[in-house]
């Protein structure tokens, strides 16, 4: 089946719900709703059209019923795979092989979190630890523990700096500034991010996304059925999945994530490799991501990553946009940013992302992570003029 996926597929509408501090009043499922009536208007569709749900919300074990419940949905097709924020790169790639099957048509991939909201409420509330673990006793402090160490053992192997990371920050924050939508928007230095109260070493406040509340909406289609829709079909040429290990002591190279695999089975399926590519959408939970995502999608040799975002390299204006909408350092990260990669690398290509666009844009990459460096999901997404 995948070797006739390549263009099968394509991404016709997509919506962020209201991003930021929505406040006590509003919940996880109201902003999966919200992006989703948003990004249906925009393909020119109702949720009568939808007979394929994807969707994980954190918290929901049952998520597709529930949202299926509360937007009227009843799909033929159901997708509630929860590997962590890559979940939604996963979830693009598992419509469009339901398409191509014939399991459903209109596609909804969806999600919605108050994290933010949510911290002021009482409605995070720790659980303990799943078990068995063998990291439990000795107290990590997740996720954070488990990058610091990556990032600390990357600095090690190959002489990456904190200024270097402090680089990634940098870069995000003047996309951000871009964006009306980004959450935080103030110049940022790189001496702001190396003076930054370090939470784990390496890693200081600054090194860390943002908790912000938000949902984001995909819809996919048919190549055949995106041709007669309002919006410039964005086609899925490419994607692939991988992951190694769940716990972060069991990562078998603390400084190589299994993105090294997704991405070589996405330039595979797409025909493309790294230098053909237009723009970058990362997961960036920590400025280490990002290092190490270029890295192992290709885009440098392995422990260059430090040189390569240096010197506003992949900040505006610099030779790789990454990030454009300013990431989830910088725009917005509620509990799981994956679904934000798709949104914002499909309004690229379209050509609307107003100030921050790259002009010419044809090709985009999109990655997901889950987990701790865990579960890598990568797409790539192409014009018309791609196929």
């Amino acid at each position: 089946m995948t070797g006739g996926l390549r263009g099968a597929a394509a991404v016709v509408g997509v919506a962020e719900s209201d991003l930021g501090e929505v406040g006590p009043d509003r919940y996880a499922i109201d902003l999966a709703a919200q992006a989703a009536a948003e990004a249906l208007g925009e393909a020119g569709l109702t949720t009568r059209d939808v007979d394929g749900l994807f969707c994980a919300i954190a918290g929901r074990g049952m998520a597709p019923l529930d949202v299926a419940e509360y937007l009227g949905v009843r799909p033929r097709y159901t997708d509630g795979t929860m590997v962590g924020g890559s979940s939604f790169v996963s979830h693009l790639h598992h419509a469009a092989l339901a398409i191509a099957a014939g399991a459903c048509e209109v596609a909804l991939i969806v999600y919605g979190s108050t994290a933010r909201s949510d911290s002021g409420r009482g409605r995070l509330a720790m659980g303990p630890p799943e078990l068995p673990s063998y990291e439990a006793a000795y107290r990590p402090r997740m996720p954070i523990t488990g990058y610091a160490l990556a990032a600390a053992r990357h600095m090690h192997e190959y002489g990456t700096t904190r200024a270097d990371l402090a680089e990634v920050a940098v870069a995000a924050r003047r996309w951000a500034m871009l964006n009306p939508k980004a959450f935080a928007r103030d110049p940022l230095t790189v001496e702001d991010v190396l003076a930054a109260r370090v939470v784990s070493s390496p890693l200081s406040t600054l090194d860390c996304c943002l908790v912000t509340d938000g949902g984001g909406a995909v819809v996919v289609t048919s190549a055949a059925r995106a041709r007669d829709l309002p919006r410039p079909p964005v086609y899925l040429l490419g994607a692939g999945e991988a992951h190694r290990h769940r716990s972060i002591s069991q990562m078998p190279d603390l400084t190589v994530t299994a993105a090294t695999e997704s991405s070589e089975r996405a330039y595979a399926m797409a025909g493309v490799g790294p230098a053909d590519i237009d723009v970058v959408q990362l997961y960036d939970a920590f400025t280490i991501n990002t290092v190490m995502f270029l890295e192992d999608l290709g885009f440098c040799a392995k422990g260059e990553g430090g040189a390569f975002v240096s010197g506003g390299r992949i900040a505006p204006g610099g030779d790789l946009p990454v990030n454009t909408n300013g990431g989830g350092l910088s725009y917005c990260h509620p509990g799981m940013y994956g679904i934000f990669t798709i949104i914002e690398a499909t309004r690229q290509l379209r050509g609307e992302a107003g100030d921050r666009q790259r002009p010419g844009a044809e090709l985009a990459l999109a990655h997901g992570n889950g987990g701790q460096f865990s579960s890598q999901v990568t797409a790539i997404l192409g014009t018309e003029r791609t196929l």
